[in-house]
């Protein structure tokens, strides 16, 4: 490797890490923002996804120049297009915290006071998710983006009795169609946030192991 591409990695590498720092960052506020029905939290989220979508461009730029510089093969070029991957979920990631704290502010604070105890479960199991997912990248560890793979089932089966309790609810009390449509909103963007994190994950494996695992079945990972 050339003395201009591995500078020029290591400066993709820290941008990457800067942008997954402020998108975890995002999901954390915005989960609090959902629990404590905090406006001015809310508001932080959605005023930070600007820098994420400024970010998330330079990092999509910085891997094109160094495609058509230096012409990378075999680790380098894997590293790059794992970049790639990741840098779409983390912006993807971004969007869904800042549409988890415009639904937050969406919700009355006297309703679903507090929010159920599944969903509770539910952002923290994600929070893990997202936390592990990038310590694996950092650290290229293949483990623990197999063990955050298969956190994904737990989490879906979370969001099913969550979305259930809530039509429930909402049936039995007109009142709570709305602000439940709003929590019902929440509740999808945070699954989806945990599917972000599975394809990091998916991506970590990818770029230490060099074996394609998206769309295999959980029990085929070990």
């Amino acid at each position: 490797m050339s003395k201009h591409l591995a500078r020029d990695l290591e400066v993709l590498q820290r941008s990457i890490l800067t942008l997954a720092g402020l998108v975890e960052e995002a999901i954390y506020k915005s989960l609090t923002a959902l629990r404590q029905r905090d406006p001015k939290l809310c508001q932080a989220v959605i005023d930070g996804d600007v820098e994420v979508d400024q970010l998330e461009n330079e990092v999509f730029e910085d891997c094109l120049k160094i495609l058509a510089l230096h012409q990378p093969v075999a680790g380098d070029l894997r590293r790059i297009a794992t970049v790639f991957m990741i840098n779409t979920d983390l912006e993807r990631m971004g969007d869904l915290a800042t549409d988890i704290a415009e639904r937050a502010m969406a919700l009355p604070q006297a309703v679903f006071d507090p929010i159920p105890e599944r969903l509770s479960r539910m952002t923290d199991l994600t929070t893990a998710m997202v936390r592990q997912s990038l310590d694996a990248f950092v650290n290229l560890d293949s483990r623990l983006a197999r063990r955050v793979i298969r956190l994904d089932d737990e989490v879906d089966r979370y969001n099913a009795e969550i979305i259930q309790e809530l039509i429930e609810k909402m049936k039995s009390s007109p009142d709570l169609v709305e602000p439940g449509l709003s929590l019902f909103s929440a509740t999808r963007h945070i699954e989806r946030i945990a599917d972000h994190a599975t394809n990091i994950a998916e991506d970590v494996v990818y770029l230490v192991e060099g074996e394609l695992v998206r769309h295999r079945p959980v029990e085929t990972l070990d």
